[in-house]
């Protein structure tokens, strides 16, 4: 990796290829040194926790395409297995997302009696939702899958492992990978490795749903920035990356308060098409990774000040919500002393402690015992489905929203 220095911002630039478009050079948005490699795994005492092994994060952003990736990812550092615990199940706002999400994806496309595969599927929620409401047969891939999460109907089936080449074999009238592509670093080999899968199978359908980096841009969330997640997309760049590798693009869109991509597409016959009018958007988010840039650090040190201020007044602080950006909060604000404990639905994941930092999960019941005075919700979307929990059990903190 070589570095010069750019004279039109305030950021490196690198010698490093795009993974998506193979594009030289990049320029460096965010820089932050050890973090847990992991966000999600469950560590059942402190010192585990906080002895996790960790990795930097330096984001490059790719002036040809608008990818953004963790230019210093090491692979070699992830452990999916299956005491890794994502499940967002527990939520009724989320549940109420996924089976809207189905339904449509069932309704547009026709996805009955279909053989559908879904790459990345954790504990098969949404595998299981297109196959009940569609009367489709699954096959879901995960490595952290574990044998006996949900009951197994006819044509319903799991594999504990990565997918591969190896199971292309596997034909599907529709390939679902849902919040996995940010995991993968070397994306366009990933996605050509899908279109290679595919094969000739023109007809069949893929969907793929990533988080958005245009609202972490905007809003200044480094919060949203984590090991784990070394792949940011935007729709252009998305877009871009499906059709580099023989896809064309059926349906593009966002959803869940914005903070999702999804995009459908099919085999590419002949050479791709031109990019869709909402995918040009280069020159638009040039200007927001320059913003990143240039005030994400004031972001930084706002929070710092507002968690420093109310601990020096005693108050008790509590975040909701122990999934990877809370991690990333904590760690990029090296929060330890301050707060003490994080609040979870998920009850796999109550008793156990925040990678990095160590705060115990605690499940909601336990604030009727200790009485926060502020509770900060790491992800907004939840807000009304926390503020009723809290009221429910007649206590009325100061709720702040990243």
């Amino acid at each position: 990796m070589k570095t010069l220095m750019n004279k039109d911002a305030l950021v490196e630039i690198v010698d490093d290829n795009c993974p998506s478009c193979d594009w030289a050079p990049m320029s460096v948005l965010y820089k932050i040194a050890q973090v847990p490699a992991h966000s999600v795994l469950l560590f059942s005492n402190r010192d585990d926790a906080l002895a996790y092994p960790r990795g930097d994060i330096t984001l490059g952003f790719c002036p040809a395409c608008g990818f953004i990736t963790n230019i210093v990812f090491d692979q070699s550092l992830n452990e999916y297995s299956q005491r890794y615990e994502a499940t967002q199940s527990c939520s009724s706002t989320f549940n109420s997302f996924h089976q809207r999400l189905a339904s449509h994806l069932i309704e547009k496309y026709n996805l009955r009696g279909k053989d559908i595969i879904e790459i990345g599927c954790g504990q098969g929620e949404f595998l299981t939702l297109l196959c009940d409401l569609g009367g489709n047969r699954g096959l879901g891939f995960d490595p952290t899958y574990r044998n006996g999460t949900i009951d197994l109907a006819n044509g319903l089936s799991f594999v504990n492992d990565f997918y591969s080449e190896k199971y292309s074999h596997k034909k599907s009238d529709f390939l679902c990978c849902k919040m996995t592509l940010e995991h993968i670093d070397r994306t366009a080999e990933f996605v050509n490795m899908v279109r290679r899968s595919v094969g000739k199978q023109l007809d069949s359908l893929i969907f793929f749903q990533v988080p958005s980096v245009e609202r972490i841009l905007r809003e200044l969330a480094f919060w949203d920035i984590y090991y784990e997640h070394c792949s940011y997309f935007s729709k252009g760049s998305l877009v871009r990356l499906f059709l580099h590798c023989g896809f064309n693009i059926i349906d593009l869109w966002q959803d869940y308060d914005d903070q999702y991509l999804m995009l459908v597409a099919k085999p590419a016959k002949t050479k791709h098409q031109g990019l869709p009018a909402e995918a040009n958007d280069l020159e638009h988010l040039s200007r927001e990774a320059r913003y990143f840039a240039s005030n994400c650090a004031n972001k930084i040190d706002e929070w710092k000040r507002r968690i420093k201020t109310n601990f020096a007044k005693s108050h008790k602080v509590v975040l909701w919500g122990s999934s990877s950006k809370s991690v990333g909060f904590l760690t990029t604000l090296d929060i330890k002393e301050e707060i003490q404990y994080v609040v979870d639905i998920n009850p796999n994941r109550q008793g156990t402690f925040m990678a990095g930092t160590g705060q115990e999960i605690v499940s909601p019941d336990f604030l009727q015992e200790y009485k926060p005075d502020s509770v900060i919700v790491m992800n907004p979307v939840y807000y009304n489905e926390i503020k009723q929990t809290l009221s429910r059990m007649s206590l009325a903190p100061k709720i702040m929203t990243v």
